[in-house]
């Protein structure tokens, strides 16, 4: 089992790593995160005093001014506003601050990064999120149960064609060397007369055991003849009596039939079993699509446990704790970076059902929401970095699923790969003179790499730590060194309209402001 790494240790994988430490780790282009550029004595792999995170003394009650790391990297600046009504929804709170920010701060693109609810054991919510649960873990584990047993199947079809493959190899050969003939040869005589591994009555072996027939062993494996009608031929020119050569003619012509028909056979099989591998793997790709938005379901509906162990909640209260997580971000001109605002919303609430006019009802949440900005000066693949370092710290077993996924595709080798392109070029050419068949073609085959469903389904939809990237595209990487001075520029404008929201929610709700 993987030791869980920690919040620190995350944000150096994920290249949030000091000024200082950069230069002892390398981005890896497969993986898609950071790993040690060289193996040192004394130097661990992700060290937490190498990130870049920041520090918070926000509960420092003593005078040696402890700080405590929040698990963030480090902002160019911060705000934190703590607003506790009880007889006002939270949701205002969470929807003035973001519509603020997009609409007044010009902050066009926003990705939510985390979005986890949790509920008190006894509270209605609670009983609710589990059926729910319940049913998506009950479908998702039968997609995956089917999955696994079609990889399995995977395994043998492959195998399968690699027999046969080695078997054609012999057949190609066979007039070029002698000792392809002599090694079909011993294949017909062990597997086509003696059936089962048992000796057959006329078989070579077994004649080769009555009295005259000794040498026909020999005369079988070095008597050289690709075409049935030069038997006669050859075979009457030698020097032995004549029903050894009535015997040896015999087997010969078997020989060469059995060659002829086998080698179509295997052709014909080999086909089918091309066509059949990739319409095995196409289903693969379906049942992942399928069990995608159920991965999905299942990781928004788990509770969290952290939040399950917080004093917030009481199981005999009705409770429930919310956090959600968003990054806005604007595009600077000319320049790699974005400003950015990181925004943390936490909320511990009560459902209280609200009646209208109208007749209907639905439930409000009410009780303490705090909400915490961060501006940084980060490019769209430092964004993507954090979106991936938040999911990953909750898919560690789907990570590993994903390392076996990765191991078994790695067996199969190259072999897949090729059989695969083998196939649908065989079918590309038979479309060749159907237009709309060959575009149907082309959108099914879509997407390049041969590992595509494997990635796209523990990798490619974000849910997953995409632990292996077979064309090893260089996503993710960091921001490019020695522009300080673009960072904080980029950092400034965010701080800007952080504090606009800040001071304006505050002036907005009748809090005290300045």
């Amino acid at each position: 089992m993987v030791d869980q790494l920690t919040s620190s240790q995350l944000l150096v994988k994920f290249g949030f790593i000091k000024k200082d430490f950069k230069s002892l780790y390398k981005f890896d282009e497969k993986k898609k995160y950071y790993v040690l550029a060289e193996l040192k004595p004394g130097i661990k792999e992700y060290d937490s005093d190498h990130a870049d995170e920041e520090k918070d003394e926000e509960f420092n009650i003593d005078s040696n001014k402890q700080y405590y790391k929040t698990g963030n990297p480090k902002p160019t600046k911060r705000y934190k506003l703590v607003y506790e009504a009880f007889n006002m929804s939270l949701e205002e709170l969470y929807f003035w601050s973001i519509g603020h920010v997009r609409q007044d701060g010009g902050f066009p693109f926003m990705v939510k990064v985390t979005d986890i609810f949790s509920a008190s054991e006894n509270s209605a919510f609670f009983g609710q999120s589990a059926q729910r649960l319940s049913i998506q873990e009950d479908r998702a584990s039968s997609f995956l149960r089917g999955i696994s047993e079609m990889v399995k199947t995977l395994f043998q079809i492959v195998r399968e064609l690699r027999i046969i493959d080695e078997r054609l190899d012999i057949y190609k050969e066979w007039k070029k060397t002698k000792s392809a003939d002599a090694t079909l040869k011993g294949i017909f005589a062990d597997f086509a007369e003696n059936k089962g591994g048992q000796m057959q009555p006329g078989s070579i072996y077994h004649l080769s055991n009555q009295v005259g027939y000794a040498v026909l062993p020999d005369l079988f494996f070095n008597t050289i003849v690709y075409n049935k009608n030069d038997i006669d031929k050859i075979v009457d020119g030698m020097s032995f009596n004549k029903n050894v050569k009535a015997v040896l003619k015999r087997k010969l012509f078997q020989f060469i039939v059995w060659k002829e028909k086998t080698e179509i056979e295997l052709e014909s099989r080999r086909k089918f079993q091309i066509k059949y591998l990739r319409q095995h793997f196409m289903i693969i790709k379906t049942y992942m699509a399928w069990v995608k938005p159920y991965l999905r379901h299942i990781k928004r509906l788990t509770m969290n446990e952290d939040q399950l162990d917080s004093p917030d909640l009481i199981s005999s209260f009705e409770t429930s704790a919310t956090e959600i997580e968003v990054i806005a971000y604007k595009p600077i001109p000319k320049s790699p970076y974005n400003s950015a605002i990181l925004m943390t919303f936490k909320f511990t609430t009560r459902p209280v059902l609200q009646y209208r006019q109208e007749g209907n009802q639905g439930p409000i949440h009410v009780g303490r929401g705090t909400m915490t900005l961060r501006s940084y000066g980060w490019t769209k693949d430092q964004i993507d970095n954090y979106k991936r370092m938040r999911e990953s710290e909750d898919f560690e077993l789907l990570g590993l699923v994903d390392e076996q996924l990765k191991s078994a595709m790695d067996l199969l080798g190259k072999d897949l790969e090729d059989y695969i392109r083998e196939a649908e070029g065989t079918l590309e050419e038979k479309q060749a003179d159907a237009p709309l068949q060959k575009d149907k073609l082309k959108a099914i085959n879509s997407g390049g790499s041969i590992f595509e469903p494997f990635a796209a389904l523990f990798g490619g939809f974000g849910e997953m730590l995409g632990l292996f990237n077979p064309k090893g595209l260089d996503l993710f990487k960091g921001a490019p060194p020695d522009d300080s001075d673009k960072i904080k520029s980029a950092a400034k404008g965010a701080a800007g309209v952080m504090w606009m929201v800040f001071k304006n929610y505050k002036k907005a709700h009748g809090l005290l402001s300045w």
